[in-house]
């Protein structure tokens, strides 16, 4: 039921209210931890999960709003480096938590960087942070939404994966 209504609005992304309001679209944010238990759609299932394009996000959208959909693009972009074929689970699984933990501070850092109030896990640290995003996590099996297909979207910032660390 969740993913069908992921779907509606990134369908109907210019749905309007009685009152003329754009509805903003629902970013599934934050992405879940990787694991051993969510590896697996993580890596076979990336152009099933929404992605937000500018396009998608109206003028009067808050900017909180498109923080989050940029955090989801890029970490989606960089688990399918991380997922290449013929990579093995263990350094697939080390690639992709290394990527998650790098877009959340990349996000966290853009938080900090505007007047908003940031999100309430950036005001923690290291693990703490990490756990808090994890509890947050909408879709945290990385479940597909139906009868959707990603754009290609390209991503501001770059990710090193660096094997040393596993």
């Amino acid at each position: 039921m969740f993913t069908l209504g992921v779907m509606v609005m990134l369908t109907l992304v210019e749905i309007r209210g009685s009152v003329g309001h754009i509805s903003e679209p629902d970013v599934s944010f934050p992405p879940a931890r990787p694991s051993l238990a969510n590896l697996q759609a993580l890596c076979t299932q990336g152009s099933g999960r929404p992605r937000f394009t500018s396009s998608v996000f109206a003028k009067s959208v808050p900017g909180h709003q498109r923080r989050r959909g940029s955090a989801v693009n890029r970490v989606e972009a960089w688990y399918s480096r991380c997922c290449a074929p013929g990579q093995a689970q263990e350094q697939a699984l080390c690639c992709a938590t290394q990527a998650w933990e790098y877009a959340l501070n990349v996000f966290c850092d853009e938080e900090y960087g505007v007047k908003d109030l940031p999100h309430k896990c950036c005001e923690q640290w290291e693990e703490s942070r990490l756990t808090c995003f994890q509890r947050e996590a909408p879709n945290p099996a990385y479940l597909p939404t139906p009868g959707y297909t990603a754009p290609s979207i390209a991503v501001n910032f770059r990710f090193t994966w660096d094997p040393s660390t596993c």
